[in-house]
């Protein structure tokens, strides 16, 4: 594989507003390959979560650093949650280069959650609508812009959207991220599971649909990756006999942001093109224990 397989190309990563965070380092391994980027952030979100929030310019600074030469980098603050952000999201990655070949949807609501015995319409809804919903509306929007086809009329159950192929490449490149729900309990965040459930279960779906255009969708599973919320002095959860779990381990941690991020630059590449509606975990082993 060349050194830079991805020069030329650009990449819109969504959620990227922490340093420490999954998606700061997709940005930057997509960038290490080639690839100009634009991020997308909300700040305010991550500054209400006990890991707090970086500040962006100098986030932006460090991304910076990653680029090839030649390459791009451009960033918007937007609340997905509201579908309104998402055209103008897209206007401002399309315009960067000229167009968008790589989509990672990162971003996700975290905290304000709880357990299936004190859940609440409204917790439902707002995990639904930051981590599912915008990803869905977002991953349209991109398909119609990548692929100029708008359906005139919603389509009967197994109706093709209009198959354009073959491609000798793909078009466009998505990805979505999942959660372990499909692995084991997690107690105390049904809204959260329930959102990223319905994505890895739409994914065989969405990603049948978006190949008739000639656009790949996979969705990763990162496993428990320490991003902040795994440690003593910044963590939402209890903690004791973590150690101890983790010493259970074959290789003794968690996830490292970089874990998840190198399987989606590889996935990006065209040496993972073949690689199509998959839903793939990345965690070393964590959910055989």
């Amino acid at each position: 594989m060349p050194s830079l397989p991805l020069s030329g190309k650009t990449a819109l990563v969504t959620g990227v507003s922490r340093r420490r965070g999954i998606g700061f380092a997709v940005a930057a391994r997509l960038a290490a390959l080639g690839a100009s980027v634009f991020i997308h952030h909300l700040r305010a979100h991550d500054v209400d979560q006990p890991w707090g929030g970086d500040d962006i310019e100098a986030l932006t600074e460090q991304l910076r650093g990653h680029l090839a030469p030649g390459a791009r980098l451009g960033d918007r603050a937007a609340d997905l949650r509201d579908p309104a952000e998402i055209p103008a999201l897209l206007d401002d990655a399309f315009a960067l280069t000229g167009g968008v070949d790589i989509l990672v949807c990162n971003h996700a609501r975290s905290g304000g959650d709880g357990s299936l015995l004190d859940m609440t319409a409204e917790r439902l809804d707002e995990h639904w609508q930051a981590n599912a919903r915008s990803v869905l509306l977002l991953t349209a929007e991109y398909a119609r812009r990548i692929s100029g086809v708008t359906p005139d009329a919603a389509l009967r159950p197994g109706d093709h959207v209009g198959r354009r192929g073959p491609f000798p490449e793909p078009t466009g490149r998505v990805f979505w991220m999942t959660s372990g729900q499909i692995h084991g309990a997690m107690r105390g965040e049904v809204a959260y599971a329930t959102s990223k459930a319905a994505l890895a279960g739409i994914t065989a779906t969405a990603a049948a649909e978006l190949l008739d255009v000639g656009i790949v969708l996979n969705t990763v599973n990162p496993g428990p990756v320490n991003t902040g919320y795994l440690d003593a002095d910044s963590t939402d959860r209890d903690l004791s006999g973590i150690e101890e779990a983790l010493a259970r381990t074959a290789f003794g941690r968690f996830g490292r942001p970089d874990d998840p991020a190198h399987l989606i630059g590889w996935l990006a590449t065209d040496e993972g093109a073949w690689i199509v509606g998959q839903v793939l975990t990345s965690d070393g082993g964590f959910s055989l224990g």
